[in-house]
């Protein structure tokens, strides 16, 4: 029991001290988009859903009056890697590996 104590406040560092081992892989996407988590299923205004954060168990919503855009309002569609697009556009998809295409 001792051992498990000692150890306890050492993992506990690790935790904060190592970027992104603490977070959810969903939660790093949504904040690496400038994004933030609510608790309810709907964002509230200006802002505007952009998948999930903790697990699925909140909704990642993004500010839509700043000058960040994602792929569907530039007019592209999000496809999997798999697609070769005929055109690529920036912006980005709610899927990190997937691409924004005007054309498919």
């Amino acid at each position: 029991m001792k051992l498990f104590s000692c150890f306890m406040p050492l993992l506990l560092f690790l935790l904060q001290a190592v970027p992104g081992l603490g977070l959810p892989k969903d939660t790093l996407r949504c904040v690496g988009y400038h994004g933030f988590c609510f608790r309810s299923k709907s964002c509230p205004r200006p802002f505007a859903a952009f998948g999930t954060c903790a697990w699925r168990q909140k909704t990642c919503c993004i500010d839509t009056t700043s000058n960040f855009h994602t792929c569907q309002d530039e007019g592209g569609h999000c496809v999997p890697p798999p697609i070769k697009c005929l055109q690529e556009q920036e912006g980005p998809c709610p899927h990190r590996e997937w691409k924004c295409c005007t054309e498919v």
